[in-house]
């Protein structure tokens, strides 16, 4: 394993030119870094290719604008030695030239799964360490081809423009503040193998990585090779310039619900309400985001595209039906609103 110089241009006649795959890891972490106001930073390491391929570059680019970096190591404790590859990880990123803190969760049952506790989990950890350290960012591993398998997974999930527009590479987690980085996110992955080869580093592949069991995976190792092979190479481009131009109309839509919102809503007993008028008289794009803008910011739940289209009939196919159960609320025509309500408790 070689020290942080690994990833330092060459000097002197007979020196090997830089890999371009260090390059390109290099370039886009600089460049992500220019772009955050930050003087600290916190690097998520698993010790995989694409977070050791980060830790490295960012281990070099850090200190040239000023910005301390600490490698932040989350052991889910999920499978057996993973404590000891957490150190072993701790140990790659203190041999890059970063400081390194290994952070142990607990990973307990949630609605969203194993993966989705172990994701919430890791976000928590990562988030409590950076305020722990003062650092206003922290950056994560993801590459295009994270980015193009999410895309994928939402469409087979029929899971609506907000999931495909897939990761932002900027984004403020609500709950602590701070912002959530991904340098890595137009760098394919056999990118980020080669940056870590080309250094002689020697990242750990997780085996969970390679089962089959999970959804991702299966996304990874069969779905989007028949894709290329079928419809040919730039695939995964295409998924993430999809990801791109439908965060774009998202952030439309987003800006277009702020500026009407305030004007619709009122607050009403146990919940809150909306003119019936005023969503009619909006096309239903716009009509069906603040109906779920108003569940998720209200009651913290998420609609399907189903429950969605149901709230809707009761603005524009109003024929005296019953109240709509929901998750977390329940939906009823009053007049001339649309009033949502806290759900009691199961009987």
């Amino acid at each position: 394993m070689r020290s942080r110089a690994a990833f330092a241009p060459p000097y002197g006649k007979g020196m090997p030119a830089l890999d371009p795959a260090v390059a390109e890891a290099r370039l886009a972490v600089r460049t992500a870094l220019s772009g955050v106001e930050a003087t600290s930073v916190v690097v998520a390491l698993s010790g995989g290719p694409d977070s050791l391929a980060l830790a490295a570059a960012t281990a070099f680019e850090a200190p040239k604008l000023g910005i301390d970096a600490t490698a932040v190591i989350v052991d889910h404790a999920l499978q057996p030695g993973s404590d000891a590859a957490a150190s072993r990880a701790a140990d790659q990123a203190r041999a890059l030239g970063l400081a390194a803190r290994i952070v142990r969760v607990e990973v307990t049952a949630a609605g969203d799964g194993p993966e989705g506790a172990a994701r919430s989990a890791r976000y928590r950890a990562l988030t409590g360490a950076a305020a722990d350290l003062g650092a206003a960012a922290v950056l994560l591993g993801h590459t295009l081809d994270d980015q193009a398998e999410t895309v994928l997974l939402g469409l087979a999930r029929g899971a609506g423009a907000t999931s495909l527009a897939g990761m932002a590479a900027v984004r403020r987690d609500e709950a602590s503040g701070v912002l959530l980085v991904r340098p890595l996110l137009a760098v394919r992955r056999a990118t980020t193998l080669t940056a870590c080869a080309a250094a002689g580093l020697e990242p750990w592949h997780d085996p969970q990585n390679a089962d089959p069991a999970f959804a991702r995976v299966r996304v990874r190792e069969l779905v989007l090779p028949v894709l290329e092979r079928e419809l040919g190479p730039g695939v995964a481009e295409a998924l993430a310039r999809t990801a791109d131009q439908l965060r774009e109309d998202t952030a439309a839509f987003d800006e277009m619900i702020d500026e009407t919102i305030e004007d619709i809503v009122e607050h009403a007993e146990a919940g809150i309400s909306v003119s019936v008028g005023a969503l009619a008289a909006n096309p239903p794009a716009l009509r069906h985001r603040i109906i779920r803008h108003v569940v998720a910011s209200e009651f913290g739940q998420s609609l399907t595209r189903t429950q969605t289209l149901e709230v809707a009939r009761l603005v524009t196919d109003w024929a005296g039906q019953g109240p709509l159960d929901l998750p977390g609320c329940r939906a009823r025509r009053v007049g001339a609103r649309i009033e949502f309500t806290a759900a009691g408790p199961p009987s």
